[in-house]
């Protein structure tokens, strides 16, 4: 089965056409699609979309956005996390992490925010979704003052082989997407290949990191170092995600069928919740196959 991890779907990308994009998905053969929240203010949009389009969610405070948070959202967050405890489309506690990149971002900030979303993880033991942007070292500090309690996965990896074998060996599942599709993106592509099997799961970080031929124009196409896009992109959404993954399959040596039934089963044990979700609902009925 197809499993898209992480996908924005309520962001204002989408505001025209959020149902046709969930239809092509479920056309392109995706089972499931988890809807990670980015801000206390769209908790509940996060929910009632999951909820609208029968999809899992996760809840939580992105480092980009804590320079507007305070400790009322993460009261807001408990609150929210024990509310919907019974929730079976709540899968994790997510967007979280550290984002090292961006400029203009109080480091030590995102970090009190990411240390009290890992605590409020244990509490209601739900994996982490983790946004790892030049932040791997730090995350992987805290992670390991709680050694066994919080897993999860590592969203859109682009960190080295030595740093993904610690967050492999804590238990975490990790995720590429669009940017594994640039020949450029040397290091996501040999971490894609090496990884052993039982560690990537898929996803679409949709709208955004947009596989390569998501492109409007190939005369504007730029890539970062780390290949991710920069400039002429289109939207991206989870249809895409088959074709994404024939890139890991190509990678790999693996067929499509073998590559969407390792992935699909590396995403439900990463997201227990979501794996209870899927045998509830019926994977099949929602198109499981390549």
């Amino acid at each position: 089965m197809w499993i898209d991890t992480h996908c924005h779907l309520d962001a204002a990308e989408f505001g025209a056409d959020r149902g046709e994009v969930v239809a092509r998905a479920r056309a392109a053969g995706v089972a499931q699609i988890v809807l990670p929240a980015v801000a206390a203010d769209n908790f509940d949009a996060v929910r009632a979309l999951a909820h609208e389009h029968g999809l899992g969610y996760a809840l939580g405070i992105h480092p980009l956005a804590v320079r507007g948070a305070d400790e009322d959202d993460l009261r807001l967050l408990r609150d929210a996390l024990a509310a919907h405890r019974g929730d079976p489309r709540l899968v994790a506690v997510g967007e979280i992490g550290l984002d090292h990149f961006v400029p203009g971002h109080d480091r030590a900030r995102q970090e009190r925010f990411y240390e009290r979303q890992l605590a409020l993880a244990a509490e209601f033991a739900l994996p982490v979704l983790l946004h790892v942007r030049r932040s791997a070292d730090t995350l992987l500090k805290h992670l390991r003052r709680r050694p066994g309690a919080v897993t999860g996965i590592a969203h859109a990896f682009n960190g080295s082989e030595q740093q993904a074998s610690a967050f492999v060996g804590l238990g975490f599942r990790l995720g590429f997407g669009g940017a594994m599709t640039f020949d450029r993106a040397l290091q996501i592509r040999r971490l894609a290949a090496a990884l052993p099997a039982h560690v990537p799961v898929l996803e679409t970080d949709a709208p955004d990191i947009p596989p390569h031929w998501l492109y409007r124009d190939a005369r504007t196409r730029r890539e970062a170092p780390d290949g991710a896009p920069l400039a002429g992109q289109a939207r991206n959404e989870s249809a895409e995600l088959p074709r994404i993954a024939e890139t890991l399959a190509g990678l790999r040596g693996w067929s499509i069928e073998e590559t969407c039934a390792v992935t699909g089963a590396n995403a439900l044990a990463a997201l227990p919740k979501l794996a209870r979700l899927m045998a509830g609902d019926g994977a099949s009925a929602q198109g499981s196959g390549p």
